[in-house]
C-alpha cells in the first residue's frame, strides 16, 4: 500500500508480560549439545526463552497486561471502546480469543472486539487497525498483541526450538486532537506463506498437531529485500531523517539480522534496539516488549522519536514512524506459573 498517515491518536502506556518458565541455552545443550547450542546462541542472541506452563494460553498473558495498564493508567475498563487483539495461538478455534478477554477485563456491552490473525508484523498493523478506527468511532481503546508459539514448536527441531519465546503486550491508545501524525508503510507478498508456517492441527490436518516450520534463507532473503524500504517509505511519510529518530526498534528475531538492518539504514548501533537476549523471538509481540525492556526509562520521560517495523511469515511487513511518551505506565509483568488453567482461561459454559 502507498504510505499514510493517521493524526490526533496518542500512545498513552504499554504494558509487557512475559511467563516465569524459562528454557535456556544449557537446556537446549542438553538436546543438541553444548557446541550446537552455543553456537545457535551466538549467531542469534538468544540465550534463554519464556515458556508457558501447561494450561497457559495467549489470553492469560495478554489478560495480565491489560489489567495492569488499565491499572496503572486509572482507566475504568468500561471507558475502553475498542480492543483488537493480534494473535497467530488462539486459545480456540471459536469463539475469538478478543471475545474471552471483553469478558475477563469486564469491558462495557457494546465495545468493539477484533481478533486479527498476524505474526511478526503484528504490532504495526495493530496500530494501523485501532488508530483508523479510532478516528472513526470511539475515544479510547486496547491493543493486545502476542502468541504462545512455543505450543507450536518441535522441541527437537534445532531450525526453531532454540528461537521462539512466549509472551504479550498491551498499549493504551486515546484520540488526542494535539498528537503528531503516525506514518505507516504496510505490505504483503503471499508467495511467502510456504517459507514459515505451522501446517496441522485444525481443518487441513487434524489427524496430527501443528507444528512451526521455518525456512531460515528465504526469511533472511525476504527481510533484507522488503523491509528497508519499508522503513525509509515510513521515514519519508513522517518527514522525518534518520537523524531525527531516536530508537529503531525492529522485530526481534535475531540480533545478526537487526544490527545488519540497522547499518543498511544507517542508524548508529547505539539508537538500534536488541532486546531478545532473554526472551526470545516473541512473533507479535516482539516490539512492544523491546520497548517496555529498553526503553522504559526513557518513554516515560518521553517524548521519543520511534521507528518501527516488524516482518515475517505472510510474507507480511509494516513499518511506522511516531511520537511516543512521556508514558504514565511503560513496564514488564511476569504471569506466575500454574498446573492448571484459571476459571477464566475458559468460556463460560453453555447454559442448558
Amino acid at each position: 500500500m502507498v504510505a499514510s498517515r493517521i493524526d490526533g491518536v496518542s500512545v498513552r502506556g504499554i504494558v509487557g508480560c512475559v511467563p516465569e518458565g524459562r528454557e535456556t541455552v544449557e537446556d537446549i545443550a542438553r538436546r543438541f549439545g553444548g557446541d550446537m547450542a552455543h553456537k545457535i546462541a551466538a549467531a542469534t542472541g538468544i540465550e534463554e526463552r519464556r515458556i508457558v506452563a501447561a494450561g497457559q494460553c495467549t489470553s492469560d498473558l495478554a489478560e495480565a497486561a491489560a489489567r495492569r495498564l488499565l491499572d496503572g493508567l486509572g482507566w475504568e475498563p468500561g471507558s475502553i471502546d475498542l480492543l483488537v487483539l493480534v494473535t497467530q495461538t488462539h486459545d480456540y478455534t471459536l469463539p475469538g480469543t478478543a471475545s474471552l478477554l471483553h469478558r475477563r477485563l469486564g469491558l462495557r456491552k457494546g465495545a468493539a472486539v477484533l481478533d486479527v490473525t498476524h505474526g511478526c508484523s503484528g504490532f504495526v498493523y495493530g496500530l494501523w487497525t485501532v488508530a483508523g478506527l479510532l478516528k472513526a468511532a470511539g475515544r479510547r481503546a486496547l491493543l493486545l498483541v502476542g502468541d504462545t508459539t512455543s505450543r507450536l514448536v518441535d522441541p527437537e527441531d534445532r531450525a526453531v526450538a532454540p528461537l521462539f519465546g512466549d509472551g504479550a503486550a498491551a498499549t493504551a491508545l486515546e484520540l488526542d486532537g494535539a498528537a503528531a501524525p503516525i506514518a505507516f508503510d504496510l505490505g504483503s507478498d503471499g508467495a511467502g506463506a510456504p517459507y514459515l508456517a505451522a501446517d496441522g492441527g485444525a481443518m487441513r490436518h487434524p489427524e496430527r498437531p501443528a507444528r512451526l516450520f521455518m525456512d531460515g534463507t528465504q526469511v533472511f532473503a525476504f527481510t533484507l529485500r522488503e523491509v528497508p524500504g519499508s522503513v525509509r517509505a515510513a521515514l519519508e511519510c513522517a518527514g522525518w531523517t534518520t537523524e531525527m529518530v531516536d530508537h529503531l526498534v525492529l522485530h526481534q528475531a535475531n540480533a545478526q539480522m537487526i544490527r545488519h538492518l540497522g547499518q543498511k539504514l544507517g542508524m548508529p548501533a547505539d539508537r538500534t534496539v536488541v532486546a531478545l537476549r532473554e526472551i526470545g523471538n516473541t512473533s507479535s509481540a516482539s516490539i512492544p516488549l523491546a520497548l517496555v525492556g529498553e526503553l522504559a526509562d526513557r518513554l516515560a520521560a518521553g517524548p521519543r522519536r520511534l521507528l518501527l517495523s516488524g516482518f515475517g511469515v505472510g510474507w507480511s511487513w509494516g513499518s511506522a514512524a511516531l511520537a511516543v511518551g512521556p508514558l504514565a505506565v511503560c513496564e514488564t509483568v511476569i504471569l506466575p506459573g500454574r498446573k492448571c488453567p484459571a476459571e477464566s482461561a475458559s468460556p463460560a459454559s453453555p447454559t442448558p
